[in-house]
């Protein structure tokens, strides 16, 4: 939605949100959306990269076509292991940052918790 429109809706007493909004999604609930998303969006990368299809990375998870594609879409009934299973399997590489092992002199978050950083990246 362009700038412009959202001001008059907003000027206008609608509230403009999106569907985490609408869905009442807590913090935490959102942010595992959004990592589910973007690793569901890597696997496609990787497996582009790999030159692999989609009944090729079933193989070599030992799944079916049909389960990568949901795979690909983080259906609901795909679990974060298995994303992070056929994203490794496509040929992408995972690696976990946390600042937990950081000295304490170090920054922490606004919330004052940890923070855990997973970066993936295709090795092709």
């Amino acid at each position: 939605m362009d700038t412009n429109r959202r001001k008059a809706l907003v000027s206008a007493g609608w509230v403009v949100g999106d569907a985490a909004d609408f869905l009442e999604m807590s913090e935490e609930e959102r942010q595992l959306l959004d990592a589910r998303m973007q690793m569901a969006a890597a696997i496609r990368q990787a497996r582009a990269s790999s030159n692999l299809s989609q009944k090729e990375l079933g193989k070599l998870l030992s799944t079916s076509q049909p389960r990568v594609a949901k795979i690909e879409r983080a259906a609901a009934d795909v679990s974060l292991d298995q994303l992070v299973r056929a994203f490794v399997a496509a040929g992408g590489q995972l690696v976990v940052k946390s600042n937990v092992d950081a000295a304490k002199s170090a920054k922490k978050p606004k919330n004052g918790g940890s923070r855990v950083v997973i970066e993936a990246s295709t090795s092709r």
